[in-house]
């Protein structure tokens, strides 16, 4: 009686690649395992490594996640090309299923089948590349992680943005300001930014330390320089480093919080941050910047001009408002702010 067909093994495999090693035919692979030679051929073909080496190991992992993953879309390849053109395009794997189901008046696809088929090249090719294809860029399917207690919790005397003045949201006055923290791939090295939302000027300081106790140092140091009327509130995202933030209140400064996962509530600095990465991206090493060329980057950008200030620069339009307060005296600074270390 005819033996029914039954996948290759994985003893199977390690004997396939012995007898290969031995410099066995496939002929006679075939018939020291009760195979037909097509079969051995196939195997061989298909599961080798792209040097051509036959390993018992990888060829299993090939075979399954052929197997398993996106079988349907390796034997389609009219249907590939019009999965692969709307991933290209932006579309998730559940908008391209749910599209040509609609199209075809019938399920042609899963979206999960699509999932699979773009997990099961990263895993053959070890080609990353491939995760851009899904919406969210991951390479490699999981759980989600459990929910953490939201850094707001650890904070102190933490004030919701929904508290403050509703003035803020119009930018009409110079007096509002909001700060976060640029950080870069090196650990310990970040640059705190305070944004104005009125005229958009940006100030910068590295500091070594995220702690919150320098970090409050440091926005006294800056934001204690300028006029009282020209400092009012600061608006924080709910990162522990500002923590202190009510020290600020000790010179008449009101703090306000974002939401939790809502950084657009401050979207000037946002923004603001954004523009300056094209000169200093996360990978950037500020080991290798010097004083000078930070405070040269920071000038740069206040010293551009602006279409939503009628192009007017941050600088011009800050300067210009500070001078009617008659505190020149109060900055050592000229027109194009400076970037200053922290002490």
């Amino acid at each position: 009686m005819e033996q029914s067909y039954a996948q290759i093994s994985s003893d199977e495999r390690s004997k396939i690649a012995c007898l290969l090693a031995t410099g066995r035919s496939i002929r006679k692979i075939a018939a020291a395992l009760d195979r037909a030679p097509s079969t051995i051929a196939r195997e061989i073909k298909r599961n080798s490594s792209s040097s051509g080496a036959y390993q018992p190991v990888y060829a299993g992992q090939q075979s399954h996640a052929r197997r398993w993953t996106g079988s349907m879309l390796d034997r389609d390849c009219v249907l590939r090309g019009t999965v692969l053109a709307r991933l290209d395009h932006g579309w998730s794997p559940e908008q391209i299923a749910g599209h040509l189901t609609r199209c075809t008046g019938m399920q042609v696809i899963s979206y999960e089948t699509i999932y699979r088929f773009v997990y099961a090249q990263i895993a053959r090719t070890k080609d990353y590349s491939w995760r851009h294809c899904l919406p969210r860029g991951k390479a490699k399917r999981g759980l989600r992680s459990r929910k953490r207690l939201s850094s707001a919790s650890f904070i102190a005397h933490r004030r919701p943005i929904r508290e403050r003045p509703i003035e803020v949201n119009d930018r009409l006055i110079l007096k509002h300001w909001e700060a976060d923290f640029m950080q870069f791939g090196r650990r310990g090295l970040a640059v705190l930014a305070l944004h104005e939302r009125y005229s958009r000027l940006l100030i910068a300081v590295p500091m070594s330390s995220k702690a919150a106790e320098p970090v409050a140092k440091a926005m006294m140091d800056i934001i204690g320089a300028l006029p009282p009327p020209m400092r009012q509130t600061v608006t924080f995202d709910n990162g522990t480093e500002f923590a202190r933030h009510f020290e600020l209140n000790a010179l008449g400064i009101k703090t306000f919080f974002c939401d939790t996962y809502s950084p657009w509530q401050k979207g000037g600095i946002e923004n603001a941050i954004g523009r300056m990465r094209r000169t200093l991206p996360r990978k950037t090493d500020l080991a290798t910047i010097s004083d000078d060329q930070l405070t040269e980057l920071f000038r740069t950008y206040n010293n551009t001009p602006r279409k939503c200030l009628d192009y007017q620069t941050p600088a011009e339009l800050f300067w210009e408002k500070l001078l009617h307060f008659k505190c020149e005296s109060t900055l050592a600074a000229p027109p194009e702010w400076r970037v200053e270390h922290s002490s």
